[in-house]
């Protein structure tokens, strides 16, 4: 049996041979003083431009929406095509397009109302071109009051005027996170990218700054997926950020770098297809998990049924509470 793939395991049978069916677990979470019925997040840039499309995500089971990253101007993004799916996952180069800070403001104040009554928070991620920039961005969006802030200085799409990004440099991540939190009251998630040397000192440097929490992982990358018939790239602005399936390896052990450096929540992300993939963010101490290439895949069903995959792994284990399990990994 392909253990990537089954969860699957022979009933616990009671003493007279009866099977025992435990009883159903707490799945609820909290990130950074924030309580999610479940650790099933939407991930940044799938699906979170509009309050509309926040609640249909919220009522198909998500524990937690991220809105699409958002800069202080209006960014169109790259051209079609942004996303392939190359076989294995996706790749894509969407260019960080948004509608700018004052009209997700609007938007996070409206799904505020939608899922509030849910019991579901909104992450606001939000990113700049400079630091200064970070902190305006960061006082600008605190105004639709969102639960928590997520800070992306990871993506591998770049403009070519830019040397890096800001997560490369331990010292320049610390310094947008400082920035941050000196404008906004807000819980802080800093995310970071598999593309460094350590991101294990990323991490440490962004802990020290301030950080209330760490996202992990950005997609891998940039990386390049050719048309061999015309030999030109599948996408239009040439190469992508990798995510999906391929890179969950490298993601759980992120993840795993991470929570062993800093006593940190970590929302941990990057190829979570299924509830079996849940359950190993958590082992190497995710505190929640987010699914964002696995729309694609198995829809918006996705997180209810991750769900119910935790749970019966859970039920199986006799795992009363996500804490029953979270981190065992870390010791081995």
């Amino acid at each position: 049996m392909d253990p990537t793939v089954a969860l699957a395991q022979a009933p616990s049978l009671s003493a007279d041979g009866q099977e025992e069916i435990a009883p159903w677990p707490d799945l609820s979470v909290e990130l950074c003083g924030v309580r999610l019925p479940n650790p099933t997040v939407l991930a940044s840039g799938i699906l979170g431009l509009s309050h509309e499309v926040f609640e249909r995500v919220a009522r198909a089971g998500a524990g937690a929406i991220t809105t699409k990253s958002c800069s202080l101007q209006p960014r169109p993004g790259w051209h079609n095509p942004v996303i392939v799916d190359w076989g294995q996952g996706l790749i894509n180069a969407v260019g960080l397009s948004n509608p700018g800070v004052e009209v997700m403001v609007d938007e996070i104040r409206k799904a505020r109302e939608r899922l509030r009554p849910l019991g579901v928070p909104i992450i606001a991620s939000i990113f700049a071109n400079s630091i200064y920039d970070f902190g305006t961005i960061a006082r600008y969006i605190s105004e639709a009051e969102p639960d928590l802030i997520e800070v992306n200085i990871s993506c591998p799409n770049l403009d070519a005027r830019f040397e890096e990004m800001f997560a490369a440099s331990p010292y320049v991540s610390a310094q947008v996170t400082r920035r941050v939190k000196d404008n906004t009251p807000i819980p802080v998630l800093v995310k970071l990218s598999p593309n460094v040397e350590n991101i294990a000192k990323v991490a440490e440097a962004v802990a020290k700054a301030g950080a209330d929490g760490i996202s992990a992982i950005n997609s891998l990358g940039p990386g390049l997926v050719l048309d061999i018939e015309t030999a030109q790239p599948v996408l239009h602005n040439g190469v992508g950020g990798v995510s999906g399936p391929a890179i969950r390896p490298i993601a759980v052990r992120c993840v795993r770098d991470i929570c062993r450096a800093v006593d940190l929540p970590v929302l941990a992300m990057g190829g979570v297809t299924t509830g079996r993939d849940v359950v190993e963010m958590l082992l190497v101490g995710a505190t929640a998990v987010a699914i964002g290439s696995a729309i694609h895949y198995r829809g918006l069903d996705v997180f209810a049924q991750a769900c119910a995959e935790v749970a019966d792994y859970m039920r199986r284990h006799r795992y009363r509470c996500l804490d029953d399990f979270r981190g065992q990994a870390l010791q081995r």
